[in-house]
């Protein structure tokens, strides 16, 4: 995964990201995005436990927020000269360490909200242009959700991470981004995964007490991200 240590890189980054020949909005299919569900054993402080949502980005890479680190701030009290952030009535979440001074909003919509977006899946678009997310919160504060900072992979980060059985990868549900509760998700999600590795790989691979069962689990999920 991309690390933003310093504000220049962050801006370097995000301009490979979203490049210039990327268009107003740029869309995603629907089996391309995906539902990345923190290893057990990933302990890194920014990504330990987490379930994250990501999508294809024009360069190649992936680009996405983690779903389920609410912080206690509002949205009101980062921007309490703004009187329609009042309106806002889940905290501001912690996206990922990508430029964590930066606002992005995950908006529910059927259609782009305006420039500088991405659509993640059907129904779903991620906004990075400050007058796009304005607008979100003017128009229609509660069909989004915020996040301060992102995270990002140029091509092929994210694939090598599946293959060291860093995520396990499940299909996206708008309901699942929106939770009102993401106490528990992360278990919930882990069970799910465990679960249709089970069923899948059937119980002569399930991994009890074998110590090749994290080198299988990392090629299943490698089996269920690369394209079809």
């Amino acid at each position: 995964m991309v690390r933003a240590a310093r504000p220049l890189a962050a801006f370097v980054l995000l301009l490979l990201l979203m490049s210039a020949s990327w268009p107003a909005t740029a869309l995603a299919q629907d089996e391309d995005a995906l539902l990345l569900v923190a290893n057990p054993a990933l302990r890194d402080l920014d990504f330990r436990e987490t379930v994250l949502i990501a999508a294809p980005a024009p360069n190649g890479g992936y680009i996405g927020v983690i779903l389920n680190r609410p912080t206690r701030r509002s949205l009101a009290s980062l921007f309490p000269e703004h009187e329609p952030s009042k309106k806002v009535i889940d905290p501001v979440y912690y996206g990922g360490p990508f430029s964590r001074d930066a606002l992005v909003a995950l908006v529910k919509t059927d259609a782009a909200p305006g420039a500088g977006t991405v659509q993640i899946m059907k129904n779903l678009y991620m906004a990075f242009r400050v007058n796009t997310i304005d607008q979100v919160i003017e128009s229609r504060p509660n069909d989004a959700r915020y996040y301060v900072g992102y995270v990002g992979w140029r091509p092929g980060e994210l694939q090598a991470e599946i293959d060291r059985g860093l995520w396990s990868v499940l299909a996206p549900d708008l309901n699942i981004v929106f939770r009102k509760d993401m106490d528990g998700l992360w278990e919930e999600m882990l069970q799910q995964t465990k679960r249709i590795r089970a069923e899948n790989l059937g119980p002569r691979f399930r991994g009890d007490g074998d110590p090749y069962a994290a080198a299988r689990t990392a090629a299943f999920s490698k089996v269920i991200f690369e394209p079809r």
